[in-house]
């Protein structure tokens, strides 16, 4: 596993720990900005791996498919990342 994959594992961990607490906290009627703080630290765990995937699959995958004479994987891969992006901006 590459540094990048075990650094969004980790990420992928805290946030589930997060997750737990956030219902928790909503099953015992804590104050809603306590939970919506441990919501906002969730969504930062979760883009911050989404940054890391994104990265190693740049520098992996999508650079070996560019790096190839096969102008259909090439596209392909383009496209790829185009849908991953658009989903990550709504």
């Amino acid at each position: 596993m590459t540094k990048l994959k075990e650094k969004s594992l980790t990420n992928f961990k805290k946030a589930q720990s997060h997750i737990a607490k956030i219902i928790q906290m909503l099953e015992s009627n804590e104050y809603c900005i306590d939970v919506m703080q441990q919501n906002l630290a969730v969504i930062g765990l979760l883009r911050s791996a989404h940054q890391m995937l994104m990265q190693g699959h740049l520098n992996s995958c999508f650079k070996k498919a560019m790096g190839t004479t096969n102008e259909k994987r090439k596209q392909e891969m383009i496209e790829e990342i185009l849908r991953v992006s658009k989903l990550s901006n709504k």
